[in-house]
């Protein structure tokens, strides 16, 4: 059932950009969003980027640690969110970049919002296309352990995330 909710032309730019990986300068790189949430206007009518809720790649080693765990650190534990999450991972083969799309909705969150975010959430995956991962997360014991996502990436055949074993 869709709930006639719009997207945002924000949200459908912060997608493309983190979309295309195209060669760029190192300031510009800095730029780049790893991981950014996304939610609901105040009247419920548009998904929107969430304000100060992303992660960028120059944040990494300088006020980011380990950009998985702040990851799910910005996740509100009693309400949903759609996020992307720029996951850099290797296989026993190669290293690889996927964007991951959640849809994060805790138990805890009013049943009014996990149910408009259920019905909207083909509305913002229309707009991104070309996302071979998605990943509803309905607690915080789905998300903290980094082998989940991990899993949901490439099985077994993942060995690292993030730079961290599995």
């Amino acid at each position: 059932m869709a709930s006639g909710v719009t997207v945002n032309d924000e949200v459908i730019k912060v997608f493309n950009d983190m979309k295309v990986r195209k060669s760029s300068t190192p300031e510009e790189i800095k730029k780049r969003k790893k991981a950014v949430l996304f939610c609901l206007s105040g009247d419920k009518r548009q998904i929107i980027v969430e304000e100060a809720k992303q992660i960028l790649v120059g944040d990494i080693g300088d006020t980011v640690e380990d950009p998985y765990t702040s990851f799910v650190k910005l996740l509100p534990l009693n309400d949903c969110r759609y996020a992307l999450y720029d996951a850099t991972y290797e296989t026993k083969e190669s290293k690889k970049e996927d964007l991951v799309f959640i849809f994060w909705a805790p138990e805890s969150a009013p049943l009014k919002s996990k149910m408009i975010y259920a019905s909207s959430k083909d509305a913002i995956k229309k707009k991104f296309t070309g996302i071979k991962h998605e990943w509803q997360v309905n607690g915080l014991d789905d998300i903290k352990d980094r082998s989940t996502l991990g899993e949901k990436l490439g099985g077994n055949v993942v060995v690292s995330l993030e730079g961290k074993p599995l």
